[in-house]
């Protein structure tokens, strides 16, 4: 199964002469889907270029806390930027400011920000790594809930055989993937997730729609990256910005351009959530000019617009975990069942407008889950990300 790790790293590289293991530890980590921030501290210039890592990174390598051109590299923003502080390799003098709380350069000041999980690999030679002050700063960093990926024992820049050298570029990915993944059933699936609402014209300038935000969809996208997940987004007209990484996102406006997206992306997918508030009606016909203010009622016809959620249930391959979504105000379990049954649905998530801070708009939801098991798990208020973690859980029992 292919690795995921769809999470923004910071990776800092002292100076070790297993420094050049970095630019493979970079493209490893790209390869599973990350994105890579690199911060050099200027002893590690010696052993590996900024070229080169910011080449396979993608992104300019950071060192000073003020660049020479004035710029100021924010330490707290870098370190609320990051799902995961990486400082590979480690070095002796690196690991002795870490744990005494000297703070000389942009990657201690940003460890010093980081709330997010932080990793070491210690690299340094068989008698640095044996001496008391090395394990005394290790168990130091360990107290305070930092991770350890080696060292492994082997051949020794100096020339010595032993424990010192730097965990391979593999196994520390392999490691970071099995703490922030683990064994999730989503790891290298693919997910077509839809969210927002349509955009229905009547004219060039107004529109027919609804109140979703996107939020939901959104947050269920997030939640499937972070798990490994291979999110295609399809969402309606929203102010959010694509959350995470790991996640395509295609924006369209009308329920016919939802669904030429998602039938698209349906057949290769091996989950279908379609959250997505889609117009059920459009005007018959949009003027093409700006309808002008009369005195006289305006009288638009509306015609249905097409069922997608049915479609997927007619067109679901084998194997496929289809989600739907439902909306209801009167016997709402009943008629999400019936939904659920009309359209060879897995699972249906049953929204609320009865309660406070649930429904269109809000950074939190409450939803009750109904199965073809017909049970039905009605949640407590709860924030979308939540909600999202909720359902997830609920479609890894169904792979």
């Amino acid at each position: 199964m292919e690795r995921r790790l769809n999470r923004k790293v910071l990776l800092g590289v002292s100076g070790s002469i297993a420094a050049y293991k970095a630019a493979a530890l970079v493209r490893e980590l790209v390869k599973a889907g990350a994105e890579v921030q690199v911060v050099l501290t200027r002893a590690a210039h010696d052993f590996v270029t900024p070229l080169t890592l910011s080449t396979l990174s993608g992104r300019p390598v950071l060192t000073d806390l003020v660049a020479g051109d004035g710029t100021w590299n924010d330490h707290v923003h870098l370190a609320r930027w990051a799902d995961v502080l990486l400082i590979a390799p480690l070095s002796a003098n690196t690991l002795s400011k870490l744990a005494n709380g000297q703070c000389d350069n942009l990657l201690i000041a940003t460890y010093l920000s980081a709330t997010c999980p932080v990793y070491v690999a210690p690299a340094m030679d068989l008698e640095m790594f044996r001496d008391a002050s090395t394990h005394a700063n290790l168990d130091r960093l360990k107290e305070r809930g930092v991770r350890q990926i080696g060292p492994d024992s082997g051949e020794l820049a100096s020339g010595l055989s032993g424990e010192g050298r730097m965990s391979e570029p593999e196994v520390i990915v392999a490691r970071l993937h099995a703490d922030l993944v683990g064994g999730s059933k989503l790891n290298g699936k693919r997910l077509l997730v839809s969210a927002g609402g349509t955009q229905e014209a009547i004219d060039p300038v107004r529109y027919i729609g609804n109140r979703s935000s996107g939020k939901m969809g959104f947050a269920i996208a997030e939640e499937a990256a972070l798990r490994g997940a291979v999110v295609e987004l399809v969402t309606g007209p929203t102010a959010l910005a694509t959350p995470g990484t790991g996640i395509h996102r295609t924006d369209v406006v009308s329920a016919a351009q939802m669904a030429e997206a998602c039938k698209s992306a349906a057949g290769n997918s091996d989950v279908v959530i379609m959250s997505a508030a889609v117009a059920d009606y459009r005007p018959a016909v949009a003027a093409t000019g700006k309808i002008k203010k009369k005195d006289a009622a305006l009288n638009i016809d509306l015609e249905p617009t097409e069922d997608i959620l049915a479609w997927m249930g007619a067109h679901k391959p084998a194997g496929q975990v289809l989600v739907g979504f439902a909306l209801e105000t009167d016997d709402a379990v009943a008629n999400a069942q019936g939904k659920l049954e009309r359209k060879k649905l897995d699972l249906i998530v049953l929204n609320s407008l009865q309660d406070a801070g649930a429904g269109f708009g809000h950074d939190t939801n409450k939803v009750t889950l109904i199965g073809r098991d017909t049970k039905v798990l009605a949640l407590p208020l709860l924030s979308k990300a939540e909600v999202a973690r909720a359902i997830l859980d609920h479609v890894e029992t169904l792979l």
